[in-house]
Order: C-alpha cells, then sequence, then structure tokens
C-alpha cells in the first residue's frame, strides 16, 4: 500500500508525528515493535519549553486528559548547604515558560499509548506488535515487514525513524551517532507510598557518592533517579537492589528523603550510563529521524521529551508546508538541531559535574570548578 508517510516506531516521538500529521490530513502508517508498552525507566518529565511544544502541536490537552501531574517548586539539596537554606532558595517553575506552570510530569507506558490512541483517533493506520524486515530509503522508499503472521510491503515518499536509540532508520540512512564517554551511572525507579513529601516539589541533590533527583507524578507516587561512579557498576544489582537504591536517598542535606526511603518500589530498577549522543545530518533522501533515534542529551538533564517534542513539531511544520509532490527541506531542522544539541551537551557537562563528581571529599560546588576550572 501507499501512503504519504510510514513512521517506525509508535512511542512518543512516532505517536505525537503520527497524530500531528493524521490531523492534518496526511495518510499515515506506523509500524510499532512491542506489543504493549512497558516502563523503561525514563521519558517522564517535560520541561516548561517541552510543554510549550506540546501546545504548538495541539497536544497538550491531549495529555493533560491522560494522568499527568504539573510541578510547580524546585529545590536543590547539597552537602555543603543546610537543608533549610536550599528550601529557602526553592524556585518557582512557572517562571520558565508563558502559561505554563512548571514541568509536566506523565507515566512512560501511558504517555506512549495516550499518543498511540490518539493517532488512530485521527484516522493514522497503527500496526502492533511488527517485525520489519527491510526499510529501503532514497527515492522509492519502502518497508517490508510482519504483523499479524503476514508479510506486507508499504511504500511512501518519506521514512520517518522514530524508533529510538538502536534506530533502524538511522541504521539504513548510514547516519552515524557521535558519542561522548560516560558521564557515571544513572539508575531510576517509581515509588510508591511516598508519605510526607510535597507532590508539586521536584528536587535534586547531591551528598557523598551519590546524586538524586524526584519528581512527584501526584499522590504518593514520585519517579526518583540517583546517579553514581562509574567504577560501582553493581551497586544496586541483584535482588536487594531496589531497596538499596531507596537507602541510599536517606542523605543529611535532605531530610525529607527519608519520605522516598520508606516508599515502596512500584516498577523495576534498571540503570544505564549518563552521556550525550548526536548526530550532524538527520536525513537523508526519502528518510528523516527523530527523537532518540537522532541522538540524546544527557538524561541528567531529563530533556529527552522536550528535545523530542521539538523535533516533531519542526519536522511536522517542515511537512505541512511542502507542496504536494514536492521534497520536504529538512536542512533547518537539521542547523536548529546540531545547534540546540550543542548547547544541551554544554549543560549536561554541567550538571554531570554539578551532580555527578564524587571521590575527592568535595562539595558538589568545588567540583564543578574542579572540572571546569
Amino acid at each position: 500500500m501507499t501512503h504519504d508517510l510510514i513512521i517506525i516506531g509508535g512511542g512518543i516521538a512516532g505517536g505525537a508525528m503520527a497524530t500531528v500529521m493524521a490531523r492534518a490530513g496526511r495518510t499515515v502508517l506506523v509500524l510499532e515493535a512491542s506489543d504493549s508498552f512497558v516502563d523503561r525507566v525514563r521519558g517522564e518529565w517535560i520541561s516548561p519549553w517541552g510543554v510549550t511544544e506540546t501546545k504548538r502541536l495541539g497536544l497538550y490537552d491531549t495529555l493533560r486528559n491522560a494522568d499527568t501531574h504539573h510541578l510547580t517548586r524546585h529545590i536543590t539539596y547539597d552537602e555543603s548547604l543546610p537543608p533549610e537554606m536550599a528550601e529557602a532558595a526553592a524556585i518557582d517553575l512557572g517562571i520558565f515558560a508563558p502559561d505554563v506552570p512548571g514541568p509536566l510530569c506523565i507515566r512512560h507506558p501511558e504517555h506512549c499509548q495516550t499518543l498511540f490512541d490518539a493517532a488512530t483517533a485521527a484516522g493514522a493506520t497503527m500496526l502492533r506488535p511488527v517485525q520489519i524486515l527491510s526499510v529501503e530509503l532514497g527515492a522509492n522508499p519502502k518497508v517490508r515487514y510482519v504483523h499479524e503472521g503476514v508479510e506486507s510491503e508499504a511504500t511512501a515518499p518519506l521514512i520517518i525513524g522514530a524508533d529510538g536509540r538502536t534506530s533502524v532508520v538511522r541504521k539504513t540512512a548510514g547516519i552515524h551517532l557521535h558519542q561522548d564517554k560516560p558521564h557515571h551511572w544513572f539508575a531510576g525507579l517509581l515509588v510508591d507510598g511516598v508519605k510526607g513529601w510535597d507532590e508539586n516539589t521536584q528536587a535534586i541533590g547531591t551528598e557523598d557518592e551519590f546524586g538524586f533527583l524526584a519528581f512527584p507524578q501526584g499522590g504518593e507516587r514520585v519517579r526518583v533517579y540517583g546517579g553514581y561512579p562509574l567504577n560501582q557498576p553493581r551497586r544496586f544489582a541483584g535482588a536487594d537492589g531496589a531497596r538499596a537504591f531507596l537507602d541510599a536517598f536517606r542523605m543529611k542535606s535532605c531530610p525529607k528523603n527519608d519520605a522516598i526511603a520508606n516508599g515502596t518500589p512500584a516498577g523495576p530498577i534498571l540503570s544505564f550510563h549518563n552521556n550525550d549522543t548526536w548526530s550532524d545530518l538527520p536525513f537523508v533522501q526519502g528518510g528523516v529521524i527523530v527523537g532518540d533515534a537522532a541522538g540524546w542529551n544527557d538524561p541528567i538533564n531529563g530533556l529527552g521529551l522536550s528535545v523530542t517534542y521539538r523535533d516533531v513539531r519542526i519536522v511536522s511544520d517542515i511537512l505541512k508546508e511542502t507542496a504536494s509532490g514536492a521534497a520536504p527541506d529538512f536542512r533547518p531542522y537539521a542547523e536548529e538541531r546540531a545547534e540546540r544539541m550543542r548547547r544541551l551537551r554544554f549543560v549536561g557537562q554541567m550538571q554531570a559535574a554539578r551532580h555527578g563528581v564524587w571521590g575527592r571529599g568535595e562539595g558538589a560546588a568545588s567540583a564543578l570548578l574542579h572540572a571546569f576550572g
């Protein structure tokens, strides 16, 4: 069959793109590998500028109709500061973007499913689970795939790769992914029964060899992350890993973290390296890549979803402005994304130094000076 667009990957990037383009009247085919969306321990916090992008895309109301939660206050704790001083310097998160009260939190599985359903309602053809057999780009893009035991072939003027970090579309296009050295380990866990933590307040802090981030999801549920040195790869491994991880949150510099440590794991604990990746040119003839497929910022910044929504907004605007039968010009997207990711790499390096440099017996502030001095 022939479509206006084929999108490989039906998660956040693919679902958002499919919804926007189907609402614009395009015939869209989405091929998603998974049978159901699961907790991947990332992709649950949208920064204020990312929330603005969802509004530009017409997706904000769609997300707000799901189980989402705005955060309005931020506290930075540090071993060099008394906790009451850190709390007195709390930041109002509504100052960063017009008409946005603060970051928006939504669980990854629900986020993906919400957009998948929205794309379906908009008229996109959403197939899952799908096995991709081959992808061809160039002048006559096509995809061979298996769905429900039947092998099929689909063609379109453009294939969009929204298929994540191991993107088949990126590999087929021969797009090189640059990668800097890992900065540290990063683990994440969803926690229930967190009693006594303000559901509107997010926090970040560092003490000894552990840096934490906490993002309430509403009620007594909090998504937490922790950074730790590269020489401790199995620090939170094994059957007791989740409990050891929560115990690491008990900090003198943040007594309120006891509420998190006393909570109950509500999902898997997963660890991964914190570092940056990026591509120089995220498109070729007949193909373009968005979201993590095109490279991702150090997760310590928490900007993965915002990067993805900006990608979707720019690429969808280009497609909607391209005359029927003409080839879209993705050079503005490539130029903007390259500069955006360059700036975010710098921010990520500062954050990694601020909350991910350990072992010198120094506070995070002096670690930052050491890293960049």
